[in-house]
């Protein structure tokens, strides 16, 4: 996984992971959720992905948008 860059300093996300349709975030309180197109839907994946890669927002799109819509959830 990749450090999360956190440019904000306020984002509970740790780590996250990219794949072609998926992305898998790590928070700070260990727990990993899986988003993928089938779960979140195709659009806010790329939106994570655009936000994981320049290290600012994911969290909140996290959760203002896709919240409880994981394919999976792992601790």
């Amino acid at each position: 996984m990749e450090k999360y860059k956190n440019l904000s300093g306020n984002s509970g996300v740790t780590f996250y992971e990219m794949s072609r349709d998926a992305i898998t975030v790590q928070f700070n309180d260990g727990w990993k959720y899986l988003y993928t197109a089938q779960s979140a839907g195709g659009e806010n994946v790329g939106k994570m992905h655009r936000l994981a890669t320049a290290g600012r927002g994911l969290g909140t799109f996290i959760s203002q948008t896709v919240r409880e819509k994981y394919a999976r959830k792992w601790h």
